[in-house]
């Protein structure tokens, strides 16, 4: 499993299938086992057979191992798509600026309408700023003087 961590991207399913292939291949030798320590004379057959079950449970752990990996490994590529997907988006408000301005042109208002509009609105911003100072000065002053 550690190898496994360590092999490039494009690799990782090649060394995967070969992990699942090794894991298959025990299992199938673990049914043999089990079959030829059923055939053990009965003082050797129970410690044999518990061997053999002590092999099955390292193996399923191995598999699981194996499959908790396959899962991070998913969850990484997906979050990694869903990352360049968004990265690939162009997140812009000309696009929609110019949307406004065609509606409103089809409307009948005119570009000088529309610049007095866009105006009032950065001046509406210039406006709430300073009231947000000026509240803050005053709540300063009023703490001060009157604590």
């Amino acid at each position: 499993m550690g190898h496994l961590e360590k092999v490039d991207k494009e690799s990782v399913h090649v060394v995967e299938n070969e992990i699942q292939a090794s894991i298959d291949l025990i299992f199938s030798n673990l049914e043999r086992l089990e079959i030829l320590a059923g055939k053990e004379p009965p003082q050797k057959r129970q410690n044999a057979k518990l061997r053999v079950n002590q092999l099955k449970y390292d193996v399923q752990h191995l598999q699981a191992g194996l499959r908790n990996f396959q899962h991070r490994r998913y969850t990484r590529e997906q979050q990694e798509r869903e990352r360049e997907e968004l990265l690939a988006k162009t997140f812009t408000t000309n696009g929609t600026q110019k949307k406004i301005l065609d509606i409103a042109n089809m409307l009948g208002l005119s570009n000088t309408v529309m610049r007095l509009i866009e105006k009032r609105g950065s001046q509406d911003k210039v406006i709430m700023i300073v009231g947000m100072v000026i509240t803050c000065v005053i709540m300063f002053l009023a703490v001060k003087y009157l604590t």
